[in-house]
């Protein structure tokens, strides 16, 4: 029972938990004090690796504190403080280690500690092991972040004792794969970084792929004879290739100082020219010194008398460049490391290349559902009517210019914009019908005089917009919720704003094909352009149907132009970039057919878009061979895409 209580007493009085705390911070900065004060990024390393490795809850504090330069040492004992300014050159002093306030002091009695740039760098590399398991959320994705833009070595360990730990699912999916990340970059043991590899294989990221692409990096080197077994050889080089010219690979031996350098030949006719004696150089006849033949005796000679630096001759370079080993090798000296990424970054490369076309196809839609959104008023007026209206782009101008006037009456974006929408199908219906009644009605079947006609109002109806709202664009602000992106990965994105201009042209091809299709309007609109006379004898009014069908077409340019003008600048010139697309996109894809007109605009904005990816910098090249195509198309095809049949097909 005795040796009981005795093995008791001893594991309670070694017990850690049992035994008072055995040093404070106090005396881990007392014993780095003299290297904390001078405050050189050269020697205060161990100090601070000491106070972040010393296990004490007030190590974060202090670090923190000194980072901001919080930190003061009193002159008296040199103890360390947390310091707060309370009245003029009074400062009061907190205890590191209990957090009470000590007393206040003059500023005379105290030393400010102020690290520099790099000693906060380091301070900060410390902080990381603290902030990775900071309880608040925001201040661990803060540490990510900075170890994800500036990664070293000693983020690895820190930051896999972090993991298990973490609570939030999503910064623990960040935090693994950042940690994989690290793991190919710094890990020691191999085979960890060549399964960290394989875990990341199919993931397109921009971290991964330059992560990837840091291991592959290469240096180009030479080395005297065989190739060295040290290097990791990415690629061997064979002089006088288009991969290393002769030159550039003598340029390489004489860098490194394993063969004689090349000496210019200005350099040579200066020391030619500097060593004239007696009318010759080198006992060579001045001359005889019109032959390179003459010239490098004579060098040979100066050189023989050491009067001139040596040069090589050309079968001393061969023979060098033969001696030697050319090749690229990787910076990363493991070859299983460097296989494995090369195999992985080649199958990423394929999928982003898959992502990449996916990608395009989503700018070719968005572009065409522009097109189409655009086109679709001009689909009635011109595709079904047969009206040429040149001034279907200020009807787009006039509805951008209405969602403008809406917003600064109503502020709220959101609302704002649902007032707009049906504001501008009124006002662009109320001028179409204007500009019908006066002008159009009178301009039936003369599609010249109409052309020039609705060309002069296009002119006019600019002019007006730039003595109301002036020549500088105005804004018209989408809401918040289309202000961002869908993100699928890295590479494949697409923004709200045409997203949702996508869905209003699907919308509004639904609308048009329920107007011509099921309602009495659309009944009548196609029986009058079927056969004007005909429908009038069956009591159909050819003239009121005429206004309302060129009020609807118009009225559906009023809304595409808020649309439009969520992305666009909008100012007076702005239906006169979309006329001309609006255009091609009814004749190419067929005269008064909406499938056509749909058809036509994926044709041209896929055309467009393709032409642009393969040359980028230059988008008007991308439109004139847009338009050139379209010329040539419509010469083999000039009904376009989808073409009517029947009567309608020969009027």
């Amino acid at each position: 029972m005795r040796v009981i209580l005795v093995a008791l007493a001893a594991i309670l009085f070694l017990s850690p938990t049992s035994q008072a705390q055995t040093s404070t911070i106090q005396e881990v900065l007392q014993t780095h004090g003299d290297v904390i004060a001078k405050g050189s990024r050269k020697t205060i390393g161990p100090a601070i690796d000491a106070i972040a490795a010393s296990g004490i809850p007030q190590a974060q504090s202090v670090l923190q504190t000194w980072q901001a330069k919080d930190m003061w040492r009193r002159k008296s004992d040199g103890l360390f403080f947390a310091a707060k300014e309370v009245a003029k050159k009074t400062y009061l002093l907190t205890d590191f280690d209990t957090g009470e306030p000590v007393g206040e002091f003059d500023k005379k009695d105290l030393k400010q500690l102020k690290p520099n740039s790099g000693v906060r760098a380091l301070i900060g590399v410390a902080l990381v092991q603290f902030q990775l398991s900071d309880p608040d959320p925001v201040r661990r994705l803060a540490a990510l972040t900075a170890i994800q833009r500036d990664p070293e070595t000693s983020h690895l360990a820190p930051l896999r004792a972090s993991i298990d730990g973490e609570t939030d699912p999503a910064i623990k999916a960040r935090k693994q794969e950042l940690e994989t990340l690290l793991t190919i970059s710094f890990d020691t043991d191999e085979a960890a970084r060549i399964a960290a590899i394989d875990r990341i294989s199919s993931d397109i990221s921009l971290d991964t792929r330059a992560t990837l692409n840091t291991l592959l990096t290469t240096t180009r080197k030479v080395a005297p004879g065989d190739m060295p077994a040290s290097e990791n050889v990415a690629t061997v080089l064979t002089p006088g290739t288009d991969a290393l010219t002769a030159p550039d690979a003598y340029a390489l031996l004489t860098a490194q100082k394993l063969a004689p350098a090349l000496v210019p030949a200005n350099e040579q006719r200066i020391a030619l020219s500097q060593n004239i004696q007696g009318g010759k150089v080198g006992g060579v006849p001045i001359a005889s010194l019109n032959t390179d033949a003459a010239r490098a005796r004579a060098y040979a000679r100066l050189v023989a008398d050491g009067k001139a630096p040596a040069h090589p001759t050309a079968e001393q370079v061969t023979a060098s460049l033969a001696a030697h080993s050319f090749f690229d090798a990787y910076v990363e000296p493991s070859k299983p490391v460097t296989d494995a990424a090369a195999k992985a970054l080649s199958g990423i490369e394929t999928r982003v290349g898959v992502n990449q076309a996916l990608d395009l196809v989503l700018d070719g839609v968005s572009l065409a559902s522009i097109f189409f959104l655009a086109a679709i008023g001009l689909a009635i007026t011109f595709g079904v009517m047969g009206v040429i209206n040149m001034a279907h782009g200020e009807f787009i101008m006039m509805g951008a210019y209405t969602g403008y006037v809406v917003q600064q009456l109503v502020p709220n974006y959101t609302v704002s914009i649902l007032i707009a929408l049906p504001l501008a199908f009124a006002v662009t219906f109320a001028a179409g019908v204007v500009m019908e009644r006066l002008v159009i009605r009178h301009l039936y079947n003369r599609p010249l005089e109409t052309l020039l006609a609705t060309f002069g109002i296009s002119i006019a109806l600019q002019q007006v917009a730039k003595n109301i709202f002036g020549t500088q664009a105005r804004p018209l602000t989408a809401p918040g919720w289309l202000d961002s992106a869908w993100v699928m990965n890295d590479v494949v994105s697409i923004s709200y704003i045409r997203i949702a201009i996508f869905v209003l042209a699907l919308i509004f091809l639904g609308v048009f094909l329920f107007i011509m299709k099921r309602t009495r309007l659309g009944l009548e609109t196609r029986a009058v352009t079927q056969n004007p006379r005909m429908a009038a004898s069956m009591g159909i009014n050819p003239d009121k149907v005429n206004m309302l069908t060129f009020g609807l077409g118009s009225g559906i340019a009023g809304i595409a132009g808020v649309a439009i003008g969520l992305f666009a600048k909008v100012t007076s010139e702005l239906g006169s970039d979309y006329i001309v697309q609006s255009f091609m996109t009814v004749v190419v894809g067929g005269v008064g057919n909406i499938w056509g007109t749909l058809a036509g605009a994926a044709m041209i904005g896929f055309l467009q878009k393709g032409i642009e990816w393969m040359n980028p910098s230059n988008t008007l090249a991308a439109q004139t061979f847009m338009i050139i195509f379209i010329i040539i198309f419509i010469q083999f095809r000039p009904r376009g895409i989808i073409a009517l049949k029947g009567r309608a097909a020969g009027d």
